[in-house]
């Protein structure tokens, strides 16, 4: 029985490595006719270099691009760099390096352990976040909605975490926790930027049943998400109590002292509201936040 040799897997991998960059094997001419797919992987942050956790994602996307194109699909596959954001600094101003210089560095490094992996893209496509050339558009966008009216400020309530000092989403709250540093996380009341996008609650609503091809708990995900539910307002009227601070002071929609307070609530059930003995309003409700914050 002949006598296998060993493999040599530095050697034989960079060779097919160089084999497909010099015949551009994943460079991709859209305008090609023929069965066509667009793969696109979420960018990573470059706020550190790749781990184990990347590769859970990147290689099986590679894989399936591969698969794709020994199908004789026209697979465009690109990658870029979610490189804008404080993540990215803090972890520069930790290592006492400029943001620039540290997010640059770790965008070469993880290309080149996507290299070695044996992923590629078409690396002409790459785009960076951090540069003028993409981020103008950004800023360009955010224009357009705002002179529509569909961008606009106000005070809503926020995670913070102290340690990375920034705003993080419900997502990255665990127990408590930034899922990042760890620190506890605050509730602050902030002036934020949203986008009005319940100008178009009802359309989005509509046009989910058009996703026949999406599964059913995603589409189900996305009507909850939208939030969409019918009800009524309903004026209570409050009467006043010394513990209480006058209309004058901002709380509720009464006049000078002596006049009813009033707060309006919105019930998708509101027969039984006829009986109601009392309101509770909920200790994270923003009204409820302003007035501890205020009385301190």
């Amino acid at each position: 029985m002949p006598r296998i040799a060993q493999y040599n897997f530095k050697k034989i991998e960079k060779r097919w490595k160089d084999f497909w960059d010099q015949r551009g094997f994943f460079k991709v001419d859209t305008s090609t006719p023929g069965k066509k797919f667009y793969y696109l992987n979420m960018f990573p942050y470059p706020s550190g270099v790749l781990h184990v956790g990347h590769g859970r994602n990147y290689i099986p996307g590679d894989a399936i691009a591969r698969f794709l194109k020994m199908r004789g699909y026209t697979v465009l596959n690109p990658m870029g760099f979610d490189a804008f954001g404080l993540p990215a600094e803090n972890a520069a101003i930790e290592d006492k390096t400029h943001p620039r210089q540290w997010t640059i560095a770790n965008i070469e490094a993880m290309k080149r352990q996507f290299r070695e992996w044996g992923i590629v893209y078409d690396w002409d496509r790459e785009i960076r976040t951090c540069e003028p050339e993409y981020y103008k558009w950004n800023q360009w966008l955010f224009l357009q909605f705002y002179k529509k009216g569909l961008a606009y400020r106000a005070d809503a309530l926020a995670n913070w975490c102290p340690g990375c000092e920034t705003v993080i989403a419900n997502e990255q709250v665990v127990d408590g926790r930034c899922w990042r540093c760890d620190s506890v996380v605050e509730k602050r009341k902030l002036t934020q930027w949203f986008f009005k996008i319940t100008e178009y609650a009802e359309e989005l609503l509509r046009d989910i049943e058009q996703l026949v091809h999406w599964p059913e708990r995603v589409r189900l995900m996305q009507r909850n998400w939208i939030g969409r539910s019918e009800g009524v307002e309903i004026d209570f009227a409050l009467a006043p109590h010394p513990s209480l601070p006058s209309p004058s002071q901002g709380r509720g929609d009464g006049g000078e002292g002596g006049e009813e307070l009033g707060k309006e609530l919105y019930s998708t059930k509101f027969h039984p509201a006829r009986g109601a003995s009392r309101c509770d309003q909920h200790t994270r409700h923003i009204c409820t936040f302003s007035e501890s914050v205020a009385t301190a």
